[in-house]
């Protein structure tokens, strides 16, 4: 059965080395992500090649033989937060290129030891083993740099088998802990060493010790002693030399303030450089100051203070403080007097901070999320080496005391009071800043424009976003070093201008009030690398267009365009962005808009004058002019006469040089035959006293037709055309069919002048009669010709021959020879 085993897992790893050797090589890797998909076993489903794959956050209880062993590429396995309770590493043995592999956070309490020679990654940490799981194969695991692990007891024979290994970091997760032999732990060699305990346990300072002798990098979490500060052990002096540390990070601590101060003996003397201590919870008995020379304790710390360390940095973040009617100036005395570079203490409530007795070696301090107040440090020459100080969230209000408390830091480079309560007016007097000082961050305060008289001279960057900054008041004191100006999240209503700051580089006005900016920004401001205006109200109106060809031409100054510049008024471009947004040249160059506007008028007038000359407008006018006129003097003259009935068949209209042919066979073929047509000729029926225009409206008026007798010569005759002008007037004003055409000559198109359109239509769609130069033909050109003027006239109409002998004398004298 066994050798069957063998030759099997043979077949296996020969099939599998066989299939990567003719797969293609894979650029990208694949991952297959099942994490937190409820399921209760590996899946089967898993694609053949996946590289990294996540079974993270389920329910799976058990890793089945050779469910992985197809997967012969897979490099990274994420078993973490599920329900495993046995470990048999012969379940990777076919993945041989697994480097990353995630038990933690499992039920696992045994396992079975199998080489994963390419392993890098293992952790087991967050399991149940009462030993430590480690097997005798891990050590000849030469890749592996991170080391998992997880028991309830530590023996000094557990890392027998890992001890030759240069590990990078080694993780210890030591719930219900029950044992550890001293010495135990140095027996590893690794750079970082993590130690977690149980939140309910007592933590055993013989880990702290040892750990702080094996590793360079120390972090310890959860150190909780609930037991008395004359329990605590100390540790050798033996033990003391054999430390090497030099980062020492406490997570969660919760102890009395007397063991604090032993651990922190302990460190100060030893290699240790960083400290830090995160959650700090310290608790009684109660030292009181009366007593200060009476402990121990906090002597030795006096005196240990007042020499040197290899301590450069310490960090204390988010302090409480259990230890009634404690009093703080001891404690503060003790920082303030500290020989180190680095100094934090982070929310930790403190209201004040000492300012040091003699020359200090502080270079970086941090106060910030506390108390403070405007009186820290004022007055205050022995930080003379300080170059970082931050003192964001607490509670300054003054800046003119704050820009004091700096003056006598001389070598001051960057400064931070964000977050504070600092108003600044012109009542509180002028500032003096360190003249060192480079970078000052006065963001998310209370100051408004005044705060431009109260900055130093010298500096470079000035961080002033989230106050009340409505302008850059002008008469300033000019800031020639300056480079960085922030002034985001302010009320400005426009860029500020660069008259103060003649070399800005880099200027930020986002989240302001800006709906139009200046568009001269540049011109102004030549030394500006990069602008930062966006999320700003932008109105997309004809003003905005200059600022946007200024984007164009700055060559990519505009940080964030195009995402950052959206339009929000008017609402109708609400969400465009400014990219999108475009409007012509006219409709925003008033000038231009008022030039062409007088062009295309010039042109207008031009054109309609040029019109009205070429088809004689005028003569019409003043024809319809006096039309009007007439039939107005006729309608209060004569209204008994308003329905005015008809008196002939026909009105003549001819030219005079045409007149032998009308009164030779015209006038005779219609008038000296049957039917007894009468006709309208101005020599005879013209009346005596009235104009020429109302004689002709009224025999037009008359007369069941009108004649017009066409020749060239009619077309050179003026009054021909007033009397055809106003017989097609009542042609269309009436809607009849009274005009008849006798074309006695042809007449060439080009004869016919350009204002004469009207003889055009009428000859172009009315049919006319021409006179025939057969006699023959005269006969049927009278019939036609009767035929079309007969009519029946009312039997009122005066035929006294007597009386159109007078009228047309009469008339002879007014009319113009045609």
């Amino acid at each position: 059965m066994g050798s069957l085993t063998s030759i099997y897992v043979f077949a296996c790893v020969f099939l599998s080395i066989l299939w990567n050797n003719i797969q293609p090589t894979v650029e990208n890797k694949i991952t297959a992500n099942y994490s937190g998909h409820l399921l209760t076993e590996v899946p089967k489903n898993i694609p053949v090649h996946t590289h990294i794959l996540d079974l993270s956050h389920n329910s799976i209880s058990e890793i089945t033989n050779f469910r992985f062993t197809s997967l012969s590429d897979l490099q990274v396995l994420n078993l973490s937060h599920n329900l495993i309770t046995e470990l048999d590493f012969s379940a990777f043995m076919f993945n041989q290129d697994l480097e990353y592999l995630d038990l933690s956070h499992n039920n696992i309490w045994t396992a079975y030891c199998q080489l994963l020679a390419r392993l890098r990654h293992l952790d087991l940490s967050f399991n149940k083993f009462t030993v430590l799981p480690i097997c005798q194969e891990f050590g000849i695991m030469f890749h592996l740099e991170y080391l998992g692990l997880s028991a309830m007891m530590i023996r000094r024979s557990d890392f027998r088998y890992v001890a030759h290994l240069q590990l990078d970091t080694v993780f210890l997760t030591l719930e219900d802990f029950s044992l550890y032999e001293p010495l135990s732990l140095t027996a590893l060699n690794t750079r970082s060493l993590h130690i977690v305990f149980a939140t309910n346990q007592n933590f055993n300072f013989s880990l702290l010790y040892d750990g702080m002798s094996t590793s360079e990098k120390l972090k310890i979490v959860n150190l909780r002693y609930t037991l008395s500060h004359k329990d605590f052990p100390s540790p050798s002096l033996e033990l003391q030399k054999k430390i090497k540390a030099t980062d020492l990070m406490l997570d969660t601590v919760d102890l009395e303030w007397t063991v604090i101060l032993q651990i922190f003996l302990l460190v100060w003397d030893s290699s240790v450089e960083h400290l830090t201590v995160r959650n700090l919870i310290f608790r009684g008995p109660v030292v009181e100051l009366t007593e200060y020379k009476h402990v121990p304790l906090l002597r030795s710390l006096e005196q240990l203070l007042s020499l040197g360390s290899s301590m450069k940095a310490l960090t204390l973040e988010r302090v409480r403080n259990k230890l009634y009617y404690f009093n703080q100036e001891i404690l503060y005395r003790q920082f303030s007097e500290m020989n180190i570079d680095s100094l934090t203490i982070h929310d930790a409530c403190m209201p004040h901070m000492l300012c040091p007795k003699k020359p200090s070696s502080f270079q970086y301090i941090n106060f910030s999320r506390n108390a403070l107040t405007d009186e820290l440090f004022q007055n205050c020459d022995t930080l003379a080496n300080l170059k970082i100080l931050i003192l964001h969230r607490n509670k300054f209000e003054s800046l003119s005391k704050v820009s004091f408390m700096t003056s006598r830091m001389k070598s001051l480079r960057y400064l931070d009071m964000s977050s504070n309560l600092l108003r600044n007016s012109r009542a509180e007097g002028r500032c003096q800043w360190a003249d060192s000082l480079a970078e000052l961050d006065l963001s998310s305060n209370q100051l408004t424009e005044a705060v431009f008289e109260c900055l130093p001279a010298n500096i470079n960057k000035v961080d002033l976003q989230n106050n009340q900054i409505a302008n850059v008041p002008k008469g300033i004191t000019e800031l020639h070093s300056l480079q960085e100006l922030n002034l985001a999240s302010n009320r400005l209503a426009d860029l500020p201008g660069c008259r103060a700051f003649t070399g800005l580089e880099i200027l930020n006005i986002e989240r302001n009030l800006i709906l139009t900016p200046s568009a001269d920004f540049f011109e102004t401001c030549p030394s500006v690398k990069e602008l930062q205006a966006g999320q700003n109200p932008f109105k997309c109106s004809c003003e905005l267009q200059d600022f946007l060809r200024l984007e164009r031409q700055s060559g990519g100054k505009l940080s964030g365009w195009p995402e950052a510049y959206v339009c929000k008024y008017p609402e109708d471009l609400s969400g465009t962005q400014l990219k999108d947004f475009h409007l012509t040249e006219l409709a925003c160059n008033t000038t231009l808009l008022l030039v062409t506007a007088l062009l295309l008028t010039l042109v207008l007038v031009a054109v309609v004058a040029f019109l009205c000359i070429y088809l004689d407008v005028p003569w019409y006018v003043r024809m319809l002019w006096q039309w009007t006129q007439t039939k107005r003097r006729a309608w209060h003259d004569c209204p008994e006469e308003r329905e005015t009935a008809l008196q002939f068949h026909a009105f003549i209209s001819y030219s005079e040089r045409d007149s032998l042919w009308v009164k030779n066979e015209l006038i005779p073929n219609l008038e000296k035959g049957e039917g007894c047509i009468q006709l309208c000729q101005h020599e005879r029926n013209f009346i005596p006293g009235k104009s020429i225009v109302e004689n002709i409206i009224n025999c037009i008026e008359k007369s069941y037709k009108s004649i017009f007798v066409l020749s060239p010569n009619f077309v050179q005759s003026e009054w021909c055309h007033y009397e055809l002008y106003f017989a097609h007037h009542r042609l269309f004003s009436e809607n009849s069919n009274s005009l008849i055409l006798i074309l006695l000559e042809p007449i060439p198109s080009y004869v016919i002048p350009a204002r004469y359109h009207k003889l055009k239509a009428l000859m172009a769609k009315r049919t006319y009669l021409e006179w025939p130069k057969e006699r023959s033909k005269h006969a049927l050109f009278w019939a036609n010709l009767r035929a079309a003027v007969n009519i029946k006239l009312p039997t009122s109409f005066e035929t006294d021959e007597e009386q159109s002998d007078v009228t047309s004398t009469s008339s002879i004298t007014q009319r113009l020879i045609k």
